[in-house]
């Protein structure tokens, strides 16, 4: 277990390669949930190489940006849920579920992989999809099989039905959670490419 204020290596994993790193921020790791924080400024790093289907969406992206994100995750769901937050009065903008492999733990922090198929839960309470099309084109472009396609739009179904039932497990707490003012973004470690 990591502990509050540490800070770890977010990786996306690949075909058994780092695609995609930054560095994010504990702030609560239990049996049942790791939250962490990706706060403004994180940096992003992408490995040289040769990806089918093209390199991360992201490349060329140096930072996040905007305010922080706070990102919840419980062991073996195949997604986790951003808290996100807009404004200089930072109100909350809603809840961004993030289809994605089931986290795993590694030496300097945890791997998984976004399945580009995500939903949007505005502060109302509103459901919307995001990138169904995207998600076809990566299939097109040869990053997710068909089979894998239609895994990730039934786990999407079955957490929207969820959603639309008002069955969450996560807390309407996280939308006052604020970092600590000293919790600043840390760059990538030597090697956090091949841990």
């Amino acid at each position: 277990m990591w502990r509050s204020g540490e800070t770890i290596v977010r990786r996306e994993v690949w075909h058994g390669r780092a695609w995609a790193g930054t560095t994010v921020i504990v702030v609560e790791d239990t049996d049942a949930l790791l939250a962490t924080y990706l706060p403004a400024g994180a940096p992003f790093a992408f490995p040289e190489g040769d990806w089918p289907g093209g390199r991360h969406p992201w490349h060329g992206r140096g930072a996040w940006e905007g305010h922080g994100t706070l990102m919840l995750q419980r062991p073996g769901d195949a997604y986790g849920v951003w808290v996100f937050w807009d404004g200089d009065d930072r109100r909350f903008a809603g809840w961004y579920v993030n289809l994605q492999e089931p986290f795993t733990r590694t030496a300097v922090g945890y791997d998984t992989l976004d399945h580009e198929l995500d939903l949007i839960v505005d502060p109302n309470g509103d459901l919307e999809w995001k990138d169904v099309e995207l998600l076809d084109e990566r299939v097109r472009d040869g990053r997710f099989t068909t089979a894998e396609a239609e895994a990730i739009r039934g786990e999407a179904a079955r957490v929207a039905a969820d959603i639309d039932a008002d069955r969450r497990w996560w807390s309407d707490d996280w939308i006052a959670w604020e970092p600590p003012s000293d919790w600043r973004p840390a760059p990538l470690p030597p090697g956090w490419d091949g841990a």
